[in-house]
């Protein structure tokens, strides 16, 4: 038996089980898997991340081989999160989706979501559009398992980074995608707060017409309509009607924003952004052509 104190022995030793040959016919998949767990925890013991990543990757496999997909999962996350620790971001990605598509074979779409999550965060600083689409994949997971209430920190954390990207219309699209799955778990108080959310983003990015819009499209919804957030909504968009910069500062510094997200709250304390005049000029133009309107 292989020294358990020397992992390079017991990788050999497990290579040679899943290698075919004349004498060998059938690899011992079962055998050489222990093995490269054994190998794989020593590796990392000794803070060797190279060799225990590899390890932990084969040790993967071999519990796919053996058909035990949740530990194949469970061994193809702990590569992933050595692979984040030798700045291996492709493999980051790579061994993360690996990870989720074995939960999901599981049939376990909450660890599925949370091993793409996991991902995303550890992408977000070098890698921001592909933690996008992993936060994407993680909310779909999610969704599509009728579990929308779970993805709700995830929606924040994909708007929040498109907000750091200077994405806003996306970021307000993220929020708005909040809303509606808060919709359908009945969480109004979240529901609200998305919807107040996204127009905030839409005016910090001088978009009034989007934010406008965006207040129609969601004063639909009898909940948000009977909000405290649609009233601060009317107001706000009513300041800005007026070109009235330092009513849209005392209102943006009212005490009702302070239960939105951190990263909302600091746009919200930066209004008005733009050219305000630019709004109020827009917006006498459509009343003095609704004046003059004879049909």
């Amino acid at each position: 038996m292989a020294s358990s104190s020397d992992p390079d022995k017991l990788m050999s030793k497990a290579d040679k089980l899943t290698k075919l040959s004349f004498t060998r016919w059938n690899a011992d998949w079962k055998s050489a898997t222990s093995l490269y767990e054994q190998a794989a925890i020593a590796y990392r013991f000794r803070k060797d991340n190279e060799k225990a990543k590899d390890a932990f990757e084969k040790a993967s496999k071999g519990q796919e081989m053996i058909s035990s997909p949740w530990d194949a999962a469970k061994h193809m996350e702990s590569a992933a999160a050595l692979a984040k620790d030798l700045g291996r971001w492709n493999e980051v990605s790579d061994f993360y989706h690996r990870a989720s598509e074995l939960y999901r074979e599981c049939g376990r779409s909450q660890p599925a979501s949370d091993a793409l999550a996991k991902g995303a965060s550890a992408l977000e600083e070098k890698s921001p559009e592909e933690a996008i689409k992993m936060y994407d994949e993680a909310c779909s997971v999610l969704e599509e398992d009728g579990k929308e209430q779970m993805a709700f920190d995830l929606y924040r954390a994909a708007a929040a980074l498109y907000i750091k990207m200077e994405k806003y219309s996306d970021a307000a699209a993220f929020f708005l995608r909040l809303g509606s799955s808060a919709d359908k778990c009945n969480a109004i108080n979240s529901q609200c707060k998305a919807y107040l959310s996204a127009i905030i983003v839409y005016l910090y990015a001088h978009d009034f017409q989007q934010a406008q819009k965006c207040y129609n499209d969601c004063s639909e919804v009898q909940a948000f309509l009977n909000s405290d957030q649609n009233r601060c909504a009317t107001k706000l968009l009513s300041a800005y009607e007026e070109g009235d910069a330092e009513e849209i500062k005392r209102i943006a510094q009212s005490s009702a924003f302070n239960h939105l997200d951190h990263v909302v709250i600091r746009l919200a304390r930066k209004l008005p952004t733009g050219d305000l005049q630019a709004i109020k000029k827009a917006d006498d133009g459509e009343e003095s052509l609704d004046e003059d309107d004879l049909t």
